[in-house]
């Protein structure tokens, strides 16, 4: 279990603790950068050691052994049903569609490292992020940042689609989806970042836990076949299990106690690192060594990354502890800092 909430002073009426927008206690003191790098790693860590089961266990098995695995990791923890009656319909169906995106989105993703680099998925998957990215690139410099790790990413990815079409097919599609994943868990993020800083416990992250149980029974239908093997080997019902906890436990919690304190441009262009850990990782666990044309792309992803400087300028606020004014428009899904009935500041 998390920690618990230290006593903190009250906050002024409508204004959010940043602090707490990330998760309880120490949680919400660590950068928000910290809980992306985590992310990070085991995003790409879990794929790798899934690549191992191919050969032991159906692609599309070890796709549900991921997800199942995860929601009975989240029941456990979080206890998600006592949740469900204090929903409103909007995101009830929210959780429905994450659900449905995180079923099919992990499927395509193995059905694509099954036949593609580790790396070249990756690539192919942050390519999708570079459209949410733009949308809030509001300063020459971030539009400089994003020019140059979409430059990383072309150079990174090197398409050969005549050998293995299906294989790209794939990665393209969980691209597709993996941009729904953001669009709908920065919604998630929000309003669950906002109740549990009133609560005092991580709302998003009981949210998350619904959303990935019904990820585990949509992906059953065509999972579940072909995870029956790892029934009878109590080690690779185990590994499947690891699985699970490095790929979807791990990196979706720190995804959430980042994206409820980084505006949702911030957080897209952040993932341009993600071909960067895809090459790293896959080098080390499947041996599958970078060229020098990669090494050029990850240093250009890098080089985009660290010049991108999230916006800070408070318009028209000029005291410490006052929250933004509503209707900023330089917040990009950060919903929970505008808050009904808060008086507009002049600039």
């Amino acid at each position: 279990m998390l920690p618990p909430v230290p006593d903190r002073p009250q906050a002024p009426s409508g204004h959010v603790d940043a602090g707490r927008l990330g998760g309880p206690g120490r949680l919400g003191e660590l950068p928000p950068q910290s809980f992306f790098l985590a992310s990070a790693i085991f995003h790409y860590l879990g794929p790798s050691l899934a690549v191992l089961l191919f050969t032991r266990i159906d692609v599309l098995g070890v796709a549900w052994l991921r997800v199942a695995s995860a929601a009975v990791v989240f029941a456990l923890w979080r206890r998600p049903w006592r949740r469900l009656g204090r929903l409103s319909a909007g995101e009830r169906w929210n959780l429905v569609a994450l659900g449905a995106v995180l079923a099919v989105m992990n499927s395509a993703f193995y059905l694509a490292v099954d036949r593609l680099p580790l790396s070249t998925v990756g690539a192919i998957e942050f390519l999708g992020t570079v459209i949410l990215a733009a949308a809030g690139a509001r300063t020459w410099r971030n539009a400089g940042a994003l020019a140059l790790t979409t430059a990383g990413v072309a150079i990174v990815t090197t398409l050969r689609i005549t050998g293995q079409p299906l294989g790209f097919a794939f990665a393209f599609a969980n691209c597709a989806l993996f941009m729904l994943y953001i669009v709908l868990g920065h919604r998630m993020a929000n309003v669950g970042a906002r109740e549990g800083a009133e609560a005092g416990r991580p709302a998003n992250i009981d949210r998350l836990a619904v959303a990935m149980a019904i990820a585990a029974v949509i992906a059953t239908p065509w999972g579940l076949g072909g995870a029956l093997p790892a029934f009878r080997h109590p080690i690779l019902l185990l590994a499947g299990a690891g699985v699970g906890v490095c790929s979807s436990v791990i990196p979706y919690v720190t995804d959430q106690l980042a994206m409820a304190r980084l505006p949702r441009a911030t957080f897209s262009l952040m993932l341009a690192l993600l071909p960067v850990f895809a090459t790293i990782i896959g080098a080390i666990v499947l041996r599958q060594v970078p060229t020098v044309q990669d090494a050029a792309g990850i240093t250009l992803v890098v080089l985009g990354v660290a010049i991108h400087r999230q916006e800070r300028k408070h318009r028209g606020i000029r005291t410490a502890g006052i929250g933004r004014a509503e209707g900023i428009p330089d917040l990009p899904g950060h919903d929970e800092l505008r808050q009904p009935g808060r008086t507009r500041l002049a600039p």
